[in-house]
């Protein structure tokens, strides 16, 4: 029982660390939107879930301190650092900026709301257990 409750948690956390290093990102798209040859950078959340997901349940942490580098990115060898990639330019800008406020807003805004459902989840559950615990008499 407590494995699978750690294991949800677990879970939940490692979303919640690949939320908040995706929001780094997409805030560093934003603020670059007017940087000439900026580079929009971005990587597939799901993929990147599911790779902390893996080395996690073999032994390695994305969240680790130890293996974090000063980008906030998991810096150990380890396939649950997400793989960053290029977006693409939604139309040629002279400049050579390939960022596109209009999909970096939704992106983020989308992103933000994930977040807060994740804390949400994690709460609830944290929550639940620890009422769990208590002794009938603390009620």
């Amino acid at each position: 029982m407590l494995n699978r409750l750690s294991s949800s948690i677990d879970f939940q956390a490692e979303a919640l660390l690949l939320r908040s290093q995706r929001q780094r990102l997409l805030a560093g798209n934003i603020a670059n939107a007017d940087t000439p040859g900026y580079k929009a950078r971005d990587f597939d959340f799901a993929a990147a879930l599911r790779s902390a997901t893996t080395s996690a349940a073999g032994g390695g942490r994305l969240g680790d301190p130890i293996a974090r580098g000063a980008s906030g990115l998991a810096s150990a060898p380890s396939a649950a650092q997400p793989t960053l990639r290029w977006a693409t330019a939604a139309q040629t800008n002279l400049d050579g900026n390939t960022v596109d406020m209009d999909r970096e807003r939704a992106s983020f805004a989308d992103n933000a709301v994930r977040y807060e459902a994740t804390l949400k989840f994690i709460n609830s559950s944290l929550r639940s257990l620890h009422d769990a615990m208590k002794s009938p008499s603390q009620g």
